[in-house]
């Protein structure tokens, strides 16, 4: 099985920065893409950022310029910086991850259980 740990999150006011970790482990061969989630109360979960293996990413428009995904493949690890939060970023975020656990194997996506970013105003 493949775990995801996610961390970092908290409460901090608008204007401020948080940094979130998240850790895969497990039966692992290849991780194609890492990314962040978020969900809203009331609101469909939507896409974050996106890594791609290679070093491509991928922004929701809403975050552009103010945060930025990063990954330590040594570690299996994503992280992203949110910088200049807004009232609006408030949600849980979820880490996920399109993991290749043997070499001939399948990809499959996996979840982290969330961690909660609260931003006041």
């Amino acid at each position: 099985q493949v775990q995801l740990v996610e961390s970092g999150g908290g409460l901090v006011q608008a204007g401020g920065s948080l940094r979130l970790s998240c850790a895969a482990s497990g039966s692992i061969y290849n991780i194609n893409v890492m990314g962040w989630y978020r969900q809203a109360p009331g609101k469909q979960r939507e896409l974050v950022a996106l890594l791609i293996s290679g070093g491509i990413t991928n922004y929701a428009d809403s975050v552009k310029g103010r945060f930025t995904i990063s990954r330590d493949n040594a570690k299996n690890t994503v992280y992203l910086q949110m910088n200049s939060l807004k009232p609006e970023d408030t949600a849980v975020y979820y880490c996920n991850a399109n993991v290749q656990r043997l070499r001939f194997g399948p990809n499959q996506d996996y979840w982290g259980q969330g961690t909660q970013v609260t931003v006041s105003s």
